[in-house]
């Protein structure tokens, strides 16, 4: 089975520009292809998970990725997928942010012997000048076809900003740099991403009478639609000191029986014909499946070691529940007072939930305990004493921190 098959195979090509060009492209190997990854943080996320999975297969098919590092479109904010505009960054944040990016996404792409290109579009973009875009870029885009792609319509009700409007331009604008460049032939993204994809394509063959190629990935859904890869206290990072190896492996060891296989399916590099057997499997034995796919997760963003220590961590406390590979939260003296603390503090402290609020939602369902007793009082305050001996703090049967001073 060539590389394109078994992308379908796996479910994750949702739309393509011409289905036999990009087959040919990247089944011989021809593909110079880019993914975009806007600074938007210090880290990438489980929403970033996919792309680079797929960066990495169609490299291991003899295919060159390009990363392109969005310091650029990163001043601006794509709007795909948001209720209201992004925060601003400052040009220093985009500098960091992008330094973070850079040590991550090598972890998943050899760019040894001019294997893969890794870029910054702020290197073209903020050397721009408007009248320039306006006259050379601007003639080649319709405003009444922007405004019906879905990133634009989903906006338009609360108000889409003028800022926002010109990210399809720098993204289209983006492609016809790489094309010009790199001979880059090829962009993938996000399905949310289809109508910039459209306009990098589009705004290539206008200006250079060429043509070039598109096509997108499935988003990472759950069996109720939503996206993958948020927990009650925020986004599953692929930072290690954002969320842990851990913390890492219960997420997919956790995910619903409906969403394993899928998830097996899509983003391990686990054999097609290992998985095709593993549909058959119900009952407890999607529970092993749920542990092969948090170990395999976890070793392709950790490290082979960090997956042995999360599942012997996560095996223990589901035995025992205590596990000393646990993640540890250490107090500081001055967090507390009167040598105390609140149940509420600390497990917001913990991350166990974002806010006081659901920290009292969860005690009023009996859903947090200390040391396996369940936690009854709202105004309930541990000592400094009981920390120095450390406590292990449980929300839920799931997670779990120990406390430590």
């Amino acid at each position: 089975m060539k590389i394109y098959e078994e992308l379908k195979a796996r479910g994750l090509i949702a739309q393509v520009t011409d289905e036999d060009v990009v087959r040919d492209l990247i089944n011989e190997g021809k593909a110079i292809f880019y993914i975009g990854f806007d600074p938007t943080a210090d880290s990438l996320h489980v929403g970033h998970f996919m792309a680079l999975c797929l960066m990495k297969r169609l490299q291991m098919a003899g295919n060159k990725p390009i990363a392109l590092l969005g310091g650029g479109t990163g001043m601006i904010g794509d709007p795909s997928g948001r209720t209201d505009m992004r925060q601003m960054m400052t040009e220093e944040t985009i500098a960091h942010n992008i330094e973070c990016f850079k040590k991550q996404i090598s972890k998943f792409i050899d760019f040894s012997d001019d294997k893969a290109i890794l870029v910054n579009n702020a290197d073209w973009l903020n050397n721009l000048k408007y009248i320039e875009v306006l006259r050379d870029i601007g003639p080649h885009f319709s405003v009444n076809r922007m405004l019906t792609a879905e990133c634009y319509k989903q906006r338009m009700e609360k108000g889409l900003s003028f800022l926002e409007f010109n990210y399809m331009i720098m993204q289209s604008y983006d492609f016809l740099q790489l094309f010009e460049k790199y001979n880059c032939n090829l962009q993938f993204g996000g399905d949310d991403q289809w109508s910039n994809m459209l306009g990098g394509t589009e705004l290539i063959r206008r200006k250079l009478g060429k043509d070039a190629s598109a096509m997108t990935i499935n988003l990472l859904l759950n069996s109720e639609g939503k996206k993958m890869g948020k927990t009650q206290s925020g986004a599953v990072w692929l930072d290690p000191n954002k969320t842990s190896p851990f913390e890492f492996y219960q997420y997919w060891r956790n995910i619903a029986d409906a969403d394993v296989l899928k998830c097996i399916r899509m983003l391990t590099f686990l054999p097609l014909e290992q998985i095709d057997e593993m549909d058959k499997w119900e009952g407890s034995k999607l529970n092993e499946a749920k542990e092969i796919l948090a170990y395999e997760l976890t070793k392709l963003v950790h490290s082979e070691e960090e997956a042995e220590k999360a599942q012997k961590a996560s095996r223990e406390i589901f035995s025992k529940g205590y596990s000393a590979d646990m993640p540890t939260v250490k107090l500081e003296t001055s967090e507390l007072t009167d040598n105390k603390i609140s149940i509420l503090d600390l497990l917001v402290k913990a991350e166990l939930v974002p806010s006081k609020s659901e920290a009292r939602r969860a005690i009023e369902q009996g859903g947090v305990a200390i040391d396996g007793e369940k936690v009854t009082e709202m105004n309930k305050q541990i000592t400094e004493e009981e920390l120095k001996k450390g406590i292990v703090l449980a929300r839920g049967k799931k997670n779990f921190r120990k406390i430590e001073i």
